[in-house]
């Protein structure tokens, strides 16, 4: 959720409950609800929501939707301005062909592309797909605070010492995910910076993923990283 003053912004609400709760005890009014890909774990709370709130909802116009929105394509940009927010469309396909992320305000909202220290399966995206639509996320300012969808950081950062295991910035996030996880934490937002130091799906340009992953060239490492993730 964005918030400011008494008005918010929602991103890819999988269950309308917990947004309406948090809505209703903050006394804010919903004035969007971005979605970033189809999948029902993004889009099962957005009827409930428009049935309590007049929200205007954004989706990409590659895929589509039971719900009434507003559809979104490469380049378009969406302004909130009762948050002072101005966000661009990008589109990434690979997790699903018609995935967009949004990106503004120093943020990134990104869905299932990217994650902490990982990337997001192969629906019905291609490999090469989503490698180049990482690649695009990974030349945004090192700065930019990357949100997610998901509390993957954990387990992916397992996967990836199993490549890296001598990177001492993985050690150190290890480290750190686990003392926040042991406190029921969120190790998100997450960074650009930190991403490329850590992220094996944004480092296999490097001789230590082609020398681990056995392979000579950053797109066919990334697909073998991605097919070995599926079953770690």
């Amino acid at each position: 959720m964005l918030q400011s003053n008494d008005h918010a912004v929602v991103v890819d609400p999988g269950d309308a409950t917990p947004v309406i709760a948090a809505l209703k005890s903050r006394n804010l009014s919903l004035d969007g609800i971005l979605i970033t890909h189809h999948h029902s774990d993004h889009v099962d709370g957005v009827q409930q929501l428009l049935e309590c709130y007049p929200a205007t909802v954004y989706a990409s116009a590659g895929e589509n939707y039971a719900f009434p929105h507003r559809a979104v394509r490469e380049g378009d940009r969406i302004a909130f301005p009762q948050l002072n927010l101005d966000l661009m469309v990008m589109e990434t396909p690979g997790h699903t062909l018609g995935h967009v992320v949004y990106y503004g305000a120093n943020s990134l909202f990104c869905g299932d592309t990217l994650f902490g220290c990982g990337c997001g399966r192969l629906f019905t995206g291609t490999c090469e797909q989503l490698y180049h639509s990482l690649q695009r996320l990974a030349a945004l300012p090192p700065e930019t605070r990357v949100y997610c969808t998901h509390e993957y950081t954990q387990h992916n950062i397992r996967f990836a010492l199993t490549l890296e295991p001598d990177n001492p910035t993985l050690q150190v996030r290890a480290a750190e995910t686990d003392r926040l996880r042991s406190k029921n934490l969120p190790t998100l937002p997450s960074t650009i910076a930190l991403e490329l130091e850590t992220n094996p799906f944004l480092r296999c340009h490097t001789p230590a993923l082609q020398t681990a992953l056995e392979q000579h060239n950053p797109i066919s490492a990334f697909c073998t990283a991605r097919t070995l993730r599926n079953s770690f």
